[in-house]
Parts: C-alpha cells; sequence; structure tokens
C-alpha cells in the first residue's frame, strides 16, 4: 500500500519527487552539466530560491545527486545514472 501511495505521488525509488527530479534534469540536460547559481536554477524550476535551498537541496546534496562548487550547482555521475540521461563531458566528471 505504501508503495502505490508513493507512486500516485510521483515518488521514485530514490525518495524523489517531481521537482527533485525536475532540478537534477535542468543540472543535466539544460545547463549542459555547468555550474549554476541558485537563482538561475530556481527560475528555470519555478521554485523560490530559498525553497530549493531549505527544501531541496539538502537532500539531494546528502544523496550524492548534486554538488555545490564555489561556481553553482551541479548534477553528479550518480544523478545522470538515476534519470537515464548520457553525461556530457565538461562537468566534474
Amino acid at each position: 500500500m505504501a508503495a502505490d501511495a508513493l507512486l500516485l505521488f510521483g515518488v521514485d525509488e530514490f525518495g524523489l519527487d517531481k521537482i527533485d527530479r525536475r532540478i537534477l534534469t535542468l543540472l543535466c540536460e539544460q545547463f549542459a552539466a555547468q555550474p549554476v547559481g541558485l537563482t538561475t536554477l530556481a527560475h528555470a524550476c519555478g521554485e523560490e530560491p530559498f525553497t530549493i535551498e531549505d527544501a531541496y537541496e539538502p537532500y539531494l546534496l546528502r544523496a550524492g545527486l548534486m554538488v555545490r562548487t564555489p561556481r553553482g550547482r551541479v548534477a553528479t555521475e550518480r544523478a545522470y545514472d538515476h534519470l537515464g540521461i548520457q553525461p556530457r563531458h565538461g562537468g566534474l566528471f
């Protein structure tokens, strides 16, 4: 029953919801694996910067799906694998 409820709410096996996956997809695809600032990411995602930073980012960082660099946020290889996206060269890995 719990698995059905998570599926109903769009939560995947990593515990990611629609917004988590949108953030990672933006980092992997739209920003071409280049570091992106919080405000730019928030605007592209349609969320407020503090929401990204306080609600979504902590889990993505702990799960090893995203890192913060001095230049901005970048998806990790684990994020690419989870989303089934081929990484573009020029990022962190």
